[in-house]
């Protein structure tokens, strides 16, 4: 498609259909929604903490990990329900919406109960029994692309969840693997355009994992909005340096702001909003 042909912007603002997550707040609509927590629920104090932080500023959604799917059985797995309880609590006490990942079918059920929008992780983005499963929930789905998986098997993944009724279906680029071993992975904008254009669902960015450093965040975070991504999903912690999982990328809770008001005047110079 011809980036410099008329009417070319109207052509990716209209390509998606925006998922309501919650009353009053849709992704891929005009605004620009920011996501953010911790990478794993630890205590009911972190969370609250960054619940509160987030509610400050004005952000509406909250993630945050009960089940972890970590590449060591000797990591840190989530406090599982526990987890998802904690989660709940400060949502409902701050008004946020909470997103967190589903790992396995058994736990669908279990998380929805809790949590306002499922979450399909990487590693689980062609397991196709918990896509089917997911696609007969009654909530929105957030499916991150595959670490080491092509657009079209992303898309392809996406379908067997809409084949199966769920047609509330939010795309998440959170960078794959590539030669360069410099950051964790490399953050694919060009996805994130390309699917803007090509497929009917949302997409947002995760900096946080696309980059594995926290001082990388906040500039992979506006060249994801500069993309054309609808929202970000991004770690943060009170003390990154004690974080159980994933110290290295998340964001102290004090770079909050900072990350809020660089990506509003992306998204602000985009014609766009930030909630």
């Amino acid at each position: 498609m011809c980036l410099t042909c008329p009417g070319i912007e109207k052509t990716i603002e209209n390509s998606s259909r925006p998922v309501q997550i919650a009353p009053g707040l849709a992704v891929g609509g005009a605004d620009v929604v920011l996501m953010a927590g911790p990478c794993a629920v630890e205590s009911y104090e972190q969370t609250r903490a960054i619940a509160e932080a987030l509610h400050q500023l004005g952000i509406r959604v909250i993630r945050g990990g009960a089940f972890k799917p970590r590449t060591s059985p000797d990591s840190f797995q989530g406090l599982g329900l526990d987890g998802l309880k904690i989660l709940r609590a400060v949502a409902d006490e701050f008004g946020l919406t909470v997103i967190t990942e589903a790992l396995g079918v058994r736990h669908v059920e279990l998380v929805a109960e809790y949590a306002d929008v499922i979450q399909i992780g990487s590693r689980n983005m062609q397991h196709y029994p918990l896509l089917w499963e997911v696609g007969q929930a009654d909530k929105p789905v957030v499916l991150k692309r595959g670490f080491m998986s092509t657009v079209s098997e992303w898309l392809s993944a996406a379908e067997h969840i809409s084949r199966r009724g769920n047609d509330e279906i939010i795309l998440c680029e959170r960078g794959i693997r590539t030669f360069e071993p410099s950051t964790r992975n490399t953050l694919d904008t060009n996805a994130i355009a390309l699917v803007k254009q090509t497929s009917p669902y949302p997409v947002i960015g995760d900096p946080s994992h696309a980059t594995g450093h926290a001082d990388l965040v906040i500039p992979a975070a506006r060249a994801a909005v500069a993309a054309g991504a609808d929202g970000l999903l991004v770690e943060v912690h009170p003390e990154p340096r004690a974080a159980l999982s994933d110290a290295d990328q998340a964001l102290p809770l004090e770079a909050l702001p900072e990350l809020h008001k660089q990506i509003g005047r992306i998204a602000a110079a985009l014609g766009r909003s930030l909630v």
